[in-house]
């Protein structure tokens, strides 16, 4: 199979193709999960929880992303690779975020770097994506704001919240982002975002109307030892292997039976 690329999962949205995202962060899960057709695979901060084991993806390093992404792109033969730069790596300007996103790509070998936010994020994504940085945009619950949204809580519930997380979608496609990430709003926010980028969206609790979904490996295996979320689904159940349950995964994201009502926020 073709190396997926951004025009790739662009020509997916116009065609209505559902794209299948998950997180890895080492060798041997990252070749499972090329081997199984995953389009994407976000080489999150989210390491600092389901690696690490610390309560929140705060504590994760540029040296941690850069590791973990190195890992997973000797895996890779067909999957578009995004990488996060972790907190505070990019939020002191633009030249520390041009500084950590090439390394993200020339020793991580990613090929698109990730950051959370909206309208403040926007100079920066336009200062990356003209000296060529791929950028994908992060919006809804930003898990690097932990502390200040009050926990891991859905995002948009109220009518100015969800004004102010399109205009953000709206603003980070404009400045250059494209891909962008939903996590933790209600269905119809998402599908409206969905329906009026260009962008492919990447859902995670944000319904089934997204053009594709992400889940944390560790949550779709079961076997993160804390609570898991509400959108999450343990694919384990019924499978003989991982190989199985990943694949289970792809196909149920691709015939939009997951995410089902039971996982998605209601409006």
């Amino acid at each position: 199979m073709k190396p997926v690329t951004i025009t790739t999962l662009l020509a997916m949205k116009r065609a209505g193709e559902k794209i299948t995202s998950l997180t890895a962060y080492d060798y041997s899960f990252a070749h499972l999960l090329d081997k199984a057709g995953i389009d994407v695979i976000i080489v999150g901060d989210s390491l600092g929880m389901v690696l690490q084991g610390h309560e929140n993806t705060l504590p994760v390093s540029v040296d941690d992303m850069v590791y973990h992404s190195r890992c997973v792109a000797r895996g890779c033969t067909r999957a578009f690779i995004v990488v996060d730069l972790p907190f505070m790596s990019y939020e002191s300007g633009r030249e520390q975020a041009l500084s950590n996103a090439g390394r993200l790509l020339k020793e991580g070998r990613a090929h698109m770097v990730k950051l959370e936010g909206g309208r403040t994020m926007v100079d920066t994504v336009r200062f990356l994506t003209e000296r060529g940085i791929p950028v994908c945009g992060h919006v809804g619950l930003t898990p690097q704001l932990v502390h200040q949204l009050g926990g891991f809580r859905v995002q948009g519930r109220d009518s100015q919240a969800a004004a102010r997380i399109r205009e953000d979608a709206q603003a980070l496609q404009d400045a250059g982002a494209s891909l962008l990430v939903l996590e933790s709003m209600p269905v119809g926010l998402a599908e409206k975002i969905s329906r009026d980028l260009a962008i492919p969206t990447i859902g995670i609790g944000a319904g089934p109307a997204c053009d594709g979904q992400v889940l944390v490996l560790q949550d779709l295996l079961g076997i993160y030892p804390r609570p898991t979320p509400k959108f999450a689904k343990n694919f384990m159940h019924g499978a003989d292997s991982i190989q199985t349950a990943i694949e289970a995964y792809a196909k149920a994201v691709r015939a939009g039976t997951f995410p089902g009502p039971e996982h998605s926020f209601a409006d």
